[in-house]
């Protein structure tokens, strides 16, 4: 009875042999054969390309840019031309002139004392004559506001051209300080940019290995789930033969449904993983993808890194100096922006001195457009100073606010340097702790796959219990699943290391990264004659994968 229930040793164990190396070797295949390949490459070529945060750093440095012409076009003459026609309805100027035309349809005598140029009768006509013009000459002579009518005032037409030039000759050191500090916040954008985009490679590969990771521990539970149902099937044959009691059938039940929960966990688990991964790509949540980069495959991982244009430290020597961390760089660049705020501010007690020329010409036609001939030139030049004599302690305040914010600058300064220490130890100790797991899992999961094919053939041989059998397979999947978690942790941590001195802070203050970039472009587009402190900060928050962050049920 025995022989007809339970196969021969040598075919049990070559099966439970065949079945865990296809679960843990290609389990992962299996279930995203079908799908869009993607290689780890193409993923952080998509992420960078299609990272919002990117976007937003790329603009900020474009800020820069224009935050520095500005500055500089302080230095240069500042040159503006101006035209201008006016039409002139009713004048206040019409009824000084007279009018221009002469009744000549009434006679009538000059007025005294002007009548007294008149001839009389009997003189000749030349005498009248002579007569007649002294009385009009002498009714000219009267009106005062006879000649405005040849003005300009109150013409009906008037154009007017010019140019006007002014050159900043001194100001006491504010132009230099207002373009140095623009050169600050311009670098300051360009290592804020540098910084979201190694963030965004880090990110993306995460969730990339978050993935293959859940694939694997897909596939491991499956597999898992698939040697109880074996046993159960087992275990009835032999409990219909009589072979085996009703408890050890129970057992076996048991068994193989506490694996259902734990494998509809993995399976969600899998499905939050590359809906994660399908967001930092910014594809369509509902399409299908197949990973073609293995979990534990590092060949690829470093020319996946080069892609993104970088420049990384090598594998085997990080670069770990905190001076190079992006954050350290943004707190420096953000000293020399409050160094030139306290200069501007300075440079307010000092008198400031311009030059000055504006050229106009002006027409007053009759009508229609002016001829060249009608235009008069108005050419003037002038030095103009300004300096401070009673401001109410204005400039004093704005000197007291800039010494508080280079304090300040200063003591972040000082502060994000030892986090920077701090972080690269954390990432140092997180890779030795990855690659020692990773070493010591290598041979755990092979001991454990043989230990099961043992106890399989122990167990089939009515040797060993099926207490045993379950704990081998418990064991053998706990190894599997600590080897892949170990290779998952190993790859970040390795291009954690690659990237970190372009890397924001991981730890707490990772926040301040984006804050001291946020205060440097703010502070470099201020009006510099009164400086005043940013107050507004934008806080960044990192992401970090959850499938690396999970506990291993007691289960397995």
């Amino acid at each position: 009875m025995s022989a007809v229930v339970r196969p021969r040793s040598g075919q049990r164990a070559t099966r439970a042999i065949t079945l865990t190396a296809f679960a843990c070797l290609t389990g992962a295949l299996r279930l995203s054969a079908q799908g869009t390949p993607l290689s780890l490459e193409d993923a952080v070529r998509m992420g960078e390309s299609q990272s919002e945060a990117v976007r937003i750093a790329r603009a900020g440095v474009q800020r820069g840019e224009g935050q520095q012409m500005q500055a500089r076009s302080q230095y240069l003459p500042q040159i503006f031309g101006s035209g201008s026609y006016t039409r002139t309805l009713k004048s206040q100027y019409s009824g000084f002139g007279g009018s221009t035309t002469t009744d000549t349809t009434t006679s009538k005598a000059p007025a005294p004392p002007c009548d007294a140029y008149l001839a009389d009768a009997s003189a000749s006509v030349a005498d009248r004559l002579a007569g007649l013009d002294l009385a009009a000459r002498c009714a000219s002579g009267n009106n005062p506001f006879a000649s405005l009518k040849s003005l300009p005032f109150g013409q009906a037409n008037a154009w007017n051209f010019g140019i006007s030039v002014s050159q900043s000759l001194f100001s006491g050191g504010r132009v230099g300080a207002q373009t140095a500090a623009a050169n600050a916040g311009r670098r300051s954008a360009e290592i804020e940019l540098t910084a979201q985009r190694a963030q965004i490679i880090l990110d993306v590969t995460q969730a990339y290995y978050d993935a293959a990771l859940a694939d694997r521990l897909v596939a491991i539970t499956e597999a898992s789930y698939t040697q109880t149902e074996n046993v159960l099937k087992q275990t009835q044959l032999a409990k219909n033969v009589g072979n085996i009691s009703e408890f050890e059938l129970l057992r076996a039940q048991v068994t193989r449904d506490n694996q259902r929960p734990l494998l509809i966990q993995r399976r969600s688990d899998r499905a939050v993983a590359y809906l994660r991964l399908r967001q930092l790509l910014n594809i369509p949540l509902n399409q299908s993808l197949s990973l073609t980069t293995a979990i534990d495959d590092a060949a690829t991982l470093p020319a996946g890194i080069h892609l993104a244009g970088l420049t990384i430290s090598d594998y085997s020597a990080p670069d770990t100096v905190s001076s190079h961390r992006a954050s350290v760089r943004q707190a420096s660049e953000a000293v020399s922006v409050q160094q030139n705020q306290l200069r501007i501010a300075r440079s307010q007690r000092m008198p400031t001195l311009s030059l000055t020329s504006q050229y106009g010409a002006v027409a007053y036609p009759p009508s229609g457009l002016p001829t060249s001939s009608e235009f008069r030139a108005n050419w003037t030049i002038g030095i103009a100073t300004q300096f401070p004599i009673f401001t109410g302690g204005r400039i004093r305040g704005d000197e007291v606010v800039a010494q508080a914010n280079l304090a300040e600058s200063r003591a972040r300064l000082q502060q994000v340097r030892e986090f920077a220490a701090l972080d690269a130890q954390v990432a140092l100790n997180a890779l030795n702790e990855a690659a020692a797991s990773w070493e010591a899992s290598r041979g755990t999961t092979e001991q454990a796959s043989r230990a099961y094919s043992i106890a399989e053939v122990r167990y089939s041989e009515g040797i060993s219990t099926q207490l045993e059998l379950n704990d081998s397979r418990i064991l053998m999947e706990q190894a599997t699943v600590n080897s892949a978690l170990a290779a998952r942790n190993l790859q970040v941590a390795r291009v954690k290391l690659a990237l970190l001195p372009n890397l924001p802070l991981q730890s707490a203050t990772s926040t301040f990264s984006s804050q001291q970039s946020q205060q440097t472009q703010q502070q470099s587009t201020q009006q510099y004659s009164q400086p005043q402190p940013s107050q507004q900060q934008q806080q960044g928050q990192t992401q970090s994968g959850t499938l690396a962050n999970q506990q291993i049920p007691p289960g397995l």
